[in-house]
């Protein structure tokens, strides 16, 4: 019997208090208290709907331990790292750009950022094929001296940094498919040749000034700074096309030993914070994609980190299908529920300028890799 993949949550991931708001913004004058956006609803969706379709009995679930201050200082700074245990310890507050804190969140971001961890140490050791980590606060915007939008620490470079510290690996691919750029990421590595960072986001949203093709990496990191701004309305053939005709190549080349993927599904077609039409089988079909790669260059050493996802309604079936992917099982799930409301939209449709969105990055990262684009 082979092995399972891994699934990792925690309670404790449900209850990192961001308030009350509206989308992304704190209630008053004009804006009338709401759920805020980054609320723990759609996560705790996703384990209710692993729950109520028995598919959580196909997985090995896994306990999070929490980082310890040294590795969560790895990636960030000690005076931010105090900040936001101070603002833990009292009665909250901002730890950055719309990095909310709420009371007990210190300990729940160390949860997080462990997490991610146990999950590289389960697939180095064996343990698992894959792992599915459902972390709490986010974390890919996180950057080394603040938080941003909603991410307190930086789960996924943490892990990363772990990766190296522990294992002394030498190439590590950080893939982030969050539809809003990875820029803490991206910062963490900039200048880093062992760490390959890729974000795939649609274009000019979030954070809005970063993200561009045109940042490719700095010194000796240059070329090892990868990004793939698409266009608004790009939907599952976009990403297929970009990590066909991009990805694949530069992970062919790099050879990383670990893959690790920052996985928003807020690129969804019912996301309120983008305007992308990817499916919940595009999900699906894009996971298999990284699964397999994993599988031929990394000994299927596959690390995925929930990021963002801001459609409680959706954000289970999107994530259901990539755990489905992961772990190579059908769940008794077998048809996407929202697919009437969908299917006449152009999502499986490459569009002449999503495509030439993608020339664009292969062009600007043939200088540094090799590319076999068929045109």
């Amino acid at each position: 019997m082979g092995l399972m993949t891994g699934f990792i949550y925690d309670e404790s991931y449900f209850w990192h208090d961001t308030g009350n708001g509206a989308l992304f913004l704190r209630p008053g004058e004009w804006i009338e208290a709401d759920e805020h956006g980054e609320s723990p609803k759609s996560k705790r969706r996703v384990k209710n709907l692993l729950e109520r379709s028995g598919f959580m009995n196909e997985l090995q679930v896994i306990k999070p331990r929490a980082a310890t201050r040294e590795e969560i200082e790895r990636n960030h700074r000690s005076s931010y790292v105090e900040k936001v245990k101070q603002l833990s310890d009292a009665n909250g507050g901002d730890a950055g750009d719309l990095a909310l804190v709420g009371k007990g969140s210190y300990e729940i971001a160390l949860l997080s950022a462990g997490g991610t961890i146990t999950g590289v140490d389960a697939v180095m050791a064996g343990h698992v094929q894959n792992v599915y980590a459902l972390t709490r606060p986010p974390g890919h915007h996180a950057e080394k001296e603040k938080g941003i939008g909603f991410c307190l620490f930086n789960n996924v470079a943490v892990a990363a940094r772990h990766a190296r510290e522990k294992y002394g690996l030498k190439r590590i691919m950080i893939l982030d498919w969050d539809v809003h750029h990875g820029n803490g990421t991206e910062s963490s590595f900039y200048d880093d040749p062992e760490v390959l960072t890729v974000s795939i986001h649609q274009e000019l949203n979030f954070p809005p000034d970063r993200g561009f093709a045109e940042h490719i990496g700095e010194g000796q990191g240059k070329g090892f700074n990868v990004n793939i701004p698409l266009l608004a309305g790009t939907g599952n053939a976009g990403y297929i096309y970009a990590l066909e005709k991009v990805v694949l190549p530069l992970a062919e080349q790099f050879e990383p030993e670990l893959i690790i993927v920052a996985a928003g599904q807020d690129a969804s077609v019912f996301d309120p914070l983008s305007h992308m039409m990817v499916t919940a089988d595009g999900y699906g079909m894009i996971t298999s994609i990284v699964k397999n790669l994993a599988e031929r260059i990394c000994e299927g050493r596959l690390v995925v980190c929930h990021e963002g996802g801001y459609s409680a309604a959706y954000v289970p079936f999107c994530t259901l299908r990539i755990i489905e992917s992961l772990s190579g099982l059908k769940s008794k799930v077998t048809e996407d529920p929202f697919y009437e409301s969908i299917k006449g939209l152009p999502t499986n449709v490459l569009a002449k300028h999503q495509k030439e969105a993608v020339e664009k990055v292969i062009s600007i990262q043939s200088q540094f890799w090799r590319f076999l684009v068929n045109q």
